[in-house]
Order: C-alpha cells, then sequence, then structure tokens
C-alpha cells in the first residue's frame, strides 16, 4: 500500500459498495459526469461541514487540502446556496398519518395491530380516517387523502366499509419523488450506520445481516415470506415505541435526535458481481 492510499480493504469495499449505486444511476442516465459534479459538490460540503479545526475558522485552502478539489471550485461551491434534504410535502403528510396510525395507542387494536378505521368522524369520537387526517393537515379533505391511498394501494375497504391500513403501506410503489427519497434517505443512515463502526466511534451501531447462499429458489421465497412477516412485527414494535417515547419528550429541551430503524432483504444468483470480488 503506498503513502496516501486507502487501504485494500477498504477499496475493495467501496467497489463492492459502488456497482449496485451504479447499475441504478446508468439505468436513470445518470452519467459519469454529472456524478462527478455532484460528488465534488458533496466533498466540499462534507470536508467544510465535519472536518473543522477547532477554534479555526474553515478556509477554502484547508477544503481544497481535504478533498483535492481546486480551490477555485470549492470557493464557488461553499458560496452556493444548496437544496435542503427534505422529504417532498406529501410524502411528510403521509408518513406522519401512518406514523400515527401504526403507533398512536387509541388506533390499535388489543393485538397492538393498526385498527380499521371508520371513513367518517364519528358522534363520539372515536378513532375515524377522517379524525387521523384531520390531526394531521386541516387543508386537505380526507376523502381526497382516502382516495389517493387506495389508489397507491396504502389501505383497502373492508366489505362494511371500515379503511384498513395494508402492510404494504412501509413501502411507497409508483410515486418516483417518494421511492427517490427514500432511497436516498435510508441508503444515507445504513451507510452511516456502518461508517460509525468502521471508524471505531463509540458506542457502535446495529448494523447487522444475515447471509447464505446455494439456495433454491423456492428456499428464497420462504425466507422471504418469513423476512416480511418478521419485519412488520419488528417496524411496528419500534414505530410504537418511538411514538410514546416521542410524546414524552415533547416538551424535553434536549429533544434534537432522530433515529431510522430499517429493513431489507435481497437476493440474487451465486455469481452475482455485487461481491466485487473480479
Amino acid at each position: 500500500m503506498q503513502p496516501g492510499e486507502p487501504h485494500p480493504s477498504l477499496t475493495l469495499a467501496l467497489k463492492r459498495l459502488l456497482r449496485p449505486l451504479v447499475r441504478v444511476l446508468i439505468a436513470q442516465n445518470v452519467t459519469f459526469p454529472a456524478l462527478t459534479r455532484l460528488l465534488k459538490e458533496v466533498y466540499v460540503e462534507v470536508a467544510d461541514a465535519e472536518f473543522q479545526i477547532p477554534g479555526k475558522a474553515q478556509t477554502d485552502s484547508r477544503v481544497n487540502l481535504l478533498t483535492g478539489i481546486h480551490r477555485k471550485d470549492v470557493r464557488a461551491l461553499r458560496q452556493a446556496r444548496h437544496v435542503q434534504d427534505a422529504p417532498p410535502p406529501v410524502l411528510s403528510r403521509n408518513a406522519h398519518m401512518i406514523a400515527l396510525w401504526m403507533g398512536k395507542p387509541d388506533y390499535l387494536d388489543a393485538r397492538g395491530q393498526p385498527r380499521a378505521l371508520p371513513r367518517n368522524a364519528t358522534s363520539d369520537g372515536s378513532p375515524s380516517f377522517e379524525g387521523l387526517v384531520d390531526s394531521v393537515s386541516k387543508d386537505i379533505r380526507s376523502r381526497a387523502v382516502l382516495d389517493e391511498w387506495l389508489r397507491l394501494e396504502l389501505v383497502s375497504l373492508s366489505e362494511d366499509g371500515l379503511v384498513q391500513l395494508n402492510a404494504a403501506a412501509f413501502v411507497p410503489r409508483d410515486d418516483y419523488a417518494d421511492l427517490a427519497f427514500y432511497f436516498g434517505r435510508n441508503l444515507r443512515d445504513h451507510i452511516a450506520a456502518s461508517g460509525h463502526n468502521l471508524l471505531g466511534r463509540d458506542p457502535p451501531m446495529l448494523e447487522q445481516a444475515v447471509y447464505h447462499e446455494k439456495l433454491a429458489p423456492g428456499s428464497v421465497a420462504e425466507i422471504a415470506a418469513l423476512a416480511r412477516r418478521l419485519s412488520k412485527d419488528a417496524l411496528l414494535e419500534i414505530n410504537q415505541k418511538a411514538f410514546e417515547l416521542s410524546q414524552k419528550d415533547e416538551a424535553a429541551s434536549d429533544a434534537e435526535q432522530r433515529i431510522t430503524f430499517g429493513l431489507y432483504f435481497y437476493s440474487a444468483p451465486d455469481d452475482d458481481a455485487d461481491t466485487g470480488e473480479d
């Protein structure tokens, strides 16, 4: 290994990590020059914000030293205004309503599962889909939300007209903006957790996976079904606990932390090139 070069093990890990990303980029017409421009911007942002020397102002020269990017480009990028990493407004509203439905005790049945809700508010004030929508936003009618959620298959209607939340509500289906947002946010936090551990920071983050090979397609399908069932229970329980604690922390002066808890399942042929060992 030459001085100043990354460790060969890290280089191999980066190649393995980048393969599925590059596959998506090529499929979505993101060319290498376009990615290079984006990487340059992100390198400058991260170096500028996270690698400062305590007590000293960050300079273009220091960012140039950390990133290898020309000072002229560093100066231009540091002066530019960047779009905030915020979810689309509709996605944020939908996610809030689903989180309430899955986490607030009033909306749960005796087994801790999201209850089927009547469409309209009731005279006794019991939980309803209309009440759920109104609790998050009074600027949109519950009927409009219901129609959209039926289209997206986030909910279904029972024979007696109750609104039922589908297990697939965890995953947006055909809204590209939603899919792109979750693609960025979820992978960002997964990489951040793994990077935290790679850098030896304490306490270690939860970041584990089960890996097996030499499996028949039927066995993979059986494991996938088990993973979906167990993941649904895990996500529900974590969401309910997070909702409970967020209510308790609402007035706390130090309530400034966010969490992401995620699960994934992936299958591919044993000779999949994503191994990076070619």
